[in-house]
């Protein structure tokens, strides 16, 4: 039985959540984090001294932080190839397009975009830098569009655990109102996810308890 600690509307355990989804784990999960508080106290702060979300302990083992390394264990443990191959170059291959969505698309869309839209009031939006940071995300997504012309999923033509990276911060990116660029191959990659159970489940989640009005 795996154990999370963290409230199901963060974009980091969304991703996590839908691995272990994906991997037909069992799992138990705790609302922390945001309005629940209770990543500020001794007990969690001893799991993690970050205090950030998620935090997995897999039945007694000890705590796991930070989510690409949590989604990774999971790999390792309970996944299987074409997920998360057991060839070297192959699982590289994976690891590669999962750490580029990290670093490209989840941190150029989480603060600079869906913070200044939905976590920001209206009247103190700056409409200039949500409109440079569009632009830039968009010039990132233009590598995926290509990928995903030549390929039905981001590292090649089956579903891995790099799609989990990159998909996790679709369903808020084509929910929320921004002019978006035009990408014909992404779109159709995220109707392809919508059709995933584990996604509708754990991503397709309202953000709602995030706004700010």
């Amino acid at each position: 039985m795996i154990t999370v600690w963290g409230r199901k509307t963060s974009s980091n355990v969304q991703a996590l959540m839908w691995c272990i989804g994906e991997l037909e784990l069992s799992f138990t999960r705790y609302d922390v984090g945001h309005k629940y508080g209770g990543n500020d106290t001794p007990e969690f702060l001893s799991m993690n001294p970050n205090g950030t979300v998620p935090v997995i302990r897999d039945g007694k083992g000890s705590p796991i932080w930070e989510t690409g390394a949590i989604l990774r264990y999971l790999s390792n443990r309970y996944a299987k190839d074409p997920f998360w191959p057991e060839d070297l170059e192959a699982r590289t291959h994976i690891d590669k397009w999962a750490e580029w969505s990290k670093i490209n698309i989840a941190l150029n869309f989480t603060a600079p975009i869906f913070w200044r839209v939905v976590r920001t009031a209206p009247q103190q939006q700056n409409q200039d830098e949500i409109t440079k940071a569009i632009h830039k995300l968009g010039n990132v997504l233009n590598i995926a569009e290509k990928q995903l012309q030549q390929h039905h999923f981001i590292a090649g033509n089956h579903f891995t655990l790099a799609d989990i990276q990159f998909g996790h911060i679709l369903y808020r990116y084509f929910d929320i109102e921004i002019n978006r660029p035009y990408h014909p191959a992404l779109i159709n990659y995220y109707d392809k996810l919508t059709e995933r159970p584990a996604f509708r489940e754990h991503v397709m989640i309202s953000y709602k308890e995030l706004s700010v009005s």
